[in-house]
């Protein structure tokens, strides 16, 4: 809307969009798709109360959907990731505690909505996560170890410890106010220039490199690793990891297979029939 009073517009269009391209800046073709996409949905719901308002084709930014090939931790990464995490300074101590047990718990569960876990969503005496607003907001609950539920258990009472109080968000930092995504990345980034899996910035930069979301892909990739070395039949169990993680389809569960080579390499001996998988290991 800035933009567009800059330019005198009273009204989306095309033509309106285009001029604000030119004058954004680089960025990529799927950056600009998906801005597109917004700007669709902003004019359509304006062409709603007002039909001059024009919606720009959904073809205007040719593209193709890409996905970022998953960086795959080895149990020693993640184990000096988590351990790197507690190092975090902070007044009272919360960043480490909290930093630490969150990526703990995305490296061995995977679940992405982590950060939004609130006290009620946690049942430690059975062990079971309500996840209320998973992908495409649907609910689902999730199994967790005994020691995963130790963990949290052990977190949640030196976190209170500190605080002097019990707070409603389960992941904290030291004024009992939830630990946001944004927050969440910029911690992780932090420990990975620290530990050299991304190149040391300027500014409070994140840099390139291993993201926090490869800890869920990794943990994926595992268990599907898992299930080959075990001589199980992923096509019979891959549905379990489907629900587990909240994914929508299938196939965005079998994604991971094509997406590691090691994974790939195993479906391939399945389906010629080779049981070696030694070399894998």
């Amino acid at each position: 809307m800035a933009f567009a009073e800059t330019q005198g517009a009273a009204h989306v269009n095309t033509d309106l969009f285009l001029k604000w391209q030119a004058s954004f800046g680089q960025a990529s073709r799927q950056t600009w798709a998906a801005r597109l996409g917004m700007v669709r949905l902003f004019a359509q719901w304006l062409h709603g109360l007002d039909p001059t308002h024009e919606v720009p084709a959904p073809g205007l930014i040719p593209h193709r959907a890409r996905r970022s090939r998953p960086y795959i931790y080895s149990a020693e990464e993640i184990a000096n990731v988590v351990a790197a995490a507690a190092e975090l300074p902070s007044v009272h101590g919360l960043r480490g505690l909290t930093c630490s047990n969150l990526l703990g718990l995305l490296a061995t569960t995977g679940l992405s909505e982590a950060p939004a876990l609130d006290a009620g969503d946690v049942d430690l005496e059975i062990g079971v996560l309500t996840i209320r607003r998973g992908k495409r907001g649907k609910a689902r609950l999730v199994p967790i170890d005994s020691s995963v539920a130790q963990r949290l258990r052990n977190y949640a009472d030196e976190r209170d410890r500190l605080l002097g109080f019990s707070p409603q968000p389960v992941f904290v930092g030291d004024r009992g106010a939830r630990i946001g995504d944004c927050s969440a990345r910029y911690n992780f980034a932090l420990v990975c220039q620290r530990l050299g899996l991304r190149s040391p910035q300027r500014f409070y930069r994140h840099g390139r490199g291993p993201r926090i979301h490869d800890l869920r892909h990794s943990f994926a990739a595992r268990t599907i690793l898992g299930w080959y070395r075990a001589g199980q039949d992923p096509a019979r169990e891959m549905i379990k990891l489907t629900t587990y993680l909240g994914h929508t389809k299938p196939e965005n569960t079998y994604w991971y297979i094509e997406a590691v080579p090691e994974l790939l390499e195993l479906a391939a001996q399945r389906i010629t029939g080779s049981s070696d998988v030694e070399t894998c290991r």
